[in-house]
């Protein structure tokens, strides 16, 4: 292992630059002359650990000397000598903090700063919005702080963002604990010795956690519900089990997340929102709320009032505890009972709860930023301002606090056409409503197509020679039927459904080949541009869902 020694950085006191001055930092300026990555042991409480065994091959991969504190792992059933066998070292003591960089999980405490080495890096979740000591305290040092959880929510920092990862476990675990201490089954019964109904869950917020608790609750078996102020997710709740329940405000503009987050609300949206906990508390058994506004407090859901509206041995899961909390009453780490019998869960470790696979994920996310700011893989870790994700996860930089970032523009609200502007009167009767601004049929338009339709049909069915009458009305049903069935999947399910056409495409193509060698030249033709057009579904169907397929594989073998 290299022993290098890191120089004292000259900056002392904490500094803020603007924006123009972060932009003056060189694109490619290196960090940290040096090539060793610590991985400390977390404080009480913490069973994570921010690299595991089969993350430590690609930190090294990557140039790193990775070394690893005596016992950082055991919490997640990684022992000392795993790491070893993967290509580590492990140390005793607080070795591991005096390394130029250093991973780890939870943000330090003033004693953990304390021990890094002077113009250190440290990478861990750091929730600098929140904590505005710590940034402070991080620069006084000169230490360059990474916070994992300012990670922007786009495509390409996907597979970076440990805040998705923590968030689908912890929904899923949320729904795991609140069953513990369910008294009944989930999913409905019927037994000879009675019927058992389903449990009925409210999930608050839907968001990555919210989903992954629709998901395992539905998957239960239970009857779930889900609020989010974001109209984009309602198709995702139904495609997974669940039922959206909209808050409808007249005259409010539906609110469209720029950023992958939801925002704060209006008070008519709380105010109707509000109503709509009510009545769900007093009827549903379990309640799971997940909502979370960035670098602000819980917003307050579920009211006193809502909790002892619920039955006798109602279960609430707040995943919001531990910042300020979605429900009154709840204790961030704690089980509390009401006087009505109902059990709130405040836990504040739920991805804990699954150590050895959220350690995992976690490293993994946490391997793949160190491998972004190493592009030579040399063990030099790079910061390029130039680039969204760097910047927007650099609080600290060699004391200068660079928090908050740029804001990022994740996905652009759809435009407001004339029609969406125009008054909710002028717009009545347009449940089809206008789309890309065009104008939607007028009552008497639309009736006097419906009566053309009707005549022509009519005629075919009255005039035309058999057997065309026949085939042409089995026709018509056919594309009436498959509108009103097709137009109502979900569009999670769209891809499956393809494969569906592709069949029938190919039923086409076997009726055309049959008809094609009849000598009617004008079946002939007809067959031709039945085979052509079925024959373009069939590979074009099978093209997208190859493509659909190949972003769910890995480019690599591990």
């Amino acid at each position: 292992m290299k022993h290098l020694s890191v120089a004292p950085s000259p900056m002392n006191v904490p500094t803020r630059i603007s924006e123009t001055g972060a932009r003056r930092i060189r694109k490619g300026e290196v960090l940290a002359a040096a090539n060793r990555i610590g991985i400390v042991a977390e404080g009480p409480g913490e069973s994570r650990v921010a690299a595991t065994p089969n993350t430590v091959p690609k930190l090294i991969a990557l140039g790193y000397d990775v070394v690893v504190e005596s016992g950082a792992g055991a919490a997640s059933s990684f022992p000392d000598a795993a790491y070893v066998r993967a290509g580590a070292t492990v140390i005793r003591g607080t070795g591991a903090w005096s390394s130029p960089v250093v991973l780890k999980v939870n943000p330090p405490t003033p004693g953990e700063i304390d021990r890094l080495a002077d113009g250190a890096t440290i990478v861990a979740m750091l929730s600098p919005g929140l904590r505005p000591e710590l940034v402070e305290a991080l620069a006084t040092r000169g230490i360059t702080a990474i916070a994992l959880d300012a990670v922007p929510r786009i495509s390409r920092a996907q597979s970076m963002d440990v805040l998705s990862s923590m968030a689908n476990i912890a929904g899923y675990r949320a729904v795991v604990e609140a069953a513990h201490e369910f008294g009944r089954f989930f999913t409905g019964q019927v037994t000879a010795a009675g019927k058992v109904p389903p449990a009925k869950v409210l999930i608050a917020g839907a968001g990555v956690a919210g989903l992954a608790a629709i998901g395992a609750a539905s998957s239960l078996g239970a009857i779930v519900r889900a609020t989010d102020p974001r109209p984009e997710v309602a198709d995702q709740v139904r495609s997974i089990g669940g039922e959206y329940l909209e808050v409808v405000v007249p005259d409010e503009q539906k609110q469209v997340s720029s950023d992958g987050y939801a925002k704060a609300t209006s008070e008519a949206y709380d105010r109707r929102a509000a109503e709509i906990y009510s009545e769900q508390a007093a009827e549903v058994d379990i309640i799971i709320t997940t909502a979370l506004i960035p670098g602000r407090p819980a917003p307050r859901l579920i009211t006193a009032a809502d909790v002892a509206s619920m039955k006798p041995g109602s279960v609430i899961v707040d995943m919001a505890a531990g910042q300020g909390g979605n429900v009154a009453g709840s204790v961030p780490g704690e089980r509390v009972v009401t006087d009505n019998g109902v059990v709130i869960l405040g836990y504040t470790d739920l991805p804990g709860r699954l150590p050895q696979q959220a350690s995992q994920l976690f490293a993994t996310n946490l391997a793949n930023l160190v491998k972004l700011l190493t592009p030579g893989k040399d063990g030099q870790l790079v910061l390029d301002f130039d680039d969204v994700v760097q910047r927007t996860v650099t609080v600290v930089r060699d004391g200068a606090v660079t928090w908050p970032p740029p804001p990022v523009q994740v996905s652009a609200a759809p435009a407001v056409t004339a029609t969406d502007a125009a008054p909710q009167g002028a717009a009545a009767g347009s449940a089809t409503g206008a789309v890309a601004g065009r104008r939607p049929l007028s009552a008497g338009t639309r009736a006097g197509l419906i009566v053309a339709g009707i005549a022509g049909l009519f005629a075919v069915c009255a005039f035309a020679p058999p057997p065309l009458p026949q085939h042409f009305l089995v026709l018509t049903l056919a594309v009436v039927v498959g509108f009103y069935v097709i137009g109502h999947v979900a569009h999670a399910l769209h891809t499956p459904l393809m494969s569906v056409t592709n069949a029938i495409s190919g039923i086409i193509v076997v009726g055309a080949m049959v008809q094609i060698t009849l000598p009617d030249l004008t079946v002939q033709v007809l067959a031709a541009v039945a085979v052509l057009l079925a024959s373009i579904n069939i590979f074009g169907g099978f093209a997208v869902t190859r493509r659909m397929l190949a972003m769910f594989q890995k480019g690599e073998t591990r």
